[in-house]
């Protein structure tokens, strides 16, 4: 669906809020911190911005941001869990605001971690922009999952396929899906005014995934590190914008 002007500066605005949680979180990420404690800064951003959260009640879920640690890909539930040096930690969050959403998430390291761990944050989000440069009127659906899948694949990682991006409006999660792999030249168009959330899943390991038994956080199967990233993109005459950043 293509979104007016006016739409997509509202979506803007949650955009705005996103990232004021992305900024606040992310200083907060130390050894010692908890995830609950996390989710309680995401809390005062929306409180404080007077925006809506996304998650909170999504299908019952409990929390303003997902949380998810090492080897959690995504939807992990805010908790005692204690921040370790060494960790890397991904946060998922979004905001609504006079009922259009924003979404997008970032992987921090929690002091020092290891090369891998590092190299895995630096690539994923190498792979994110790789697949938002992709973004311009004319192209397709899938050239977005192939450049995130052949940046991440030329580092040795894998991408995971279960879950997706997604096109994003007046509902955080829309169709069409944008897969962060597979074949150019496929799928939807891609048009000015369409607005989606690409979110590349990247593991050290194999592209496996297993839900928990909290029926929501998602592991690598051979508990490899996860790391994601997200943003979401407006198409515009002028190429992508990204309407998650401060």
């Amino acid at each position: 669906m293509r979104r007016t002007p006016e739409e997509i500066a509202i979506m803007r605005r949650a955009g705005k809020v996103v990232a004021e949680m992305h900024t606040c979180i992310r200083e907060a990420i130390r050894p010692g911190v908890t995830t609950l404690e996390l989710d309680k800064i995401g809390r005062d951003v929306i409180e404080r911005r007077g925006a809506r959260s996304n998650f909170l009640g999504y299908h019952g879920f409990p929390a303003v941001i997902f949380a998810s640690p090492n080897d959690m890909i995504v939807h992990g539930i805010p908790g005692p869990y204690r921040l370790e040096e060494g960790d890397i930690i991904s946060i998922d969050c979004g905001a609504i605001i006079q009922g259009w959403h924003g979404d997008a998430a970032f992987t921090a390291p929690v002091g020092q971690v290891s090369e891998e761990a590092a190299k895995l944050i630096k690539v994923t989000e190498e792979s994110l922009y790789a697949g938002i440069d992709q973004m311009v009127d004319g192209n397709r659906i899938s050239d977005i999952g192939h450049a995130v899948q052949t940046v991440a694949e030329a580092a040795g990682f894998s991408v995971v396929r279960e879950y997706v991006g997604h096109a994003i409006g007046t509902a955080m999660h829309e169709k069409p899906e944008v897969p962060n792999y597979g074949d150019p030249g496929k799928g939807p168009k891609l048009r000015v005014g369409n607005v989606y959330a690409v979110e590349p899943m990247v593991n050290v390991g194999g592209v496996g995934t297993r839900l928990l038994d909290d029926g929501w956080s998602v592991v690598t199967a051979d508990g490899s590190l996860s790391c994601h990233w997200e943003h979401t993109i407006a198409i515009t005459d002028e190429g992508p914008e990204i309407l998650t950043l401060p």
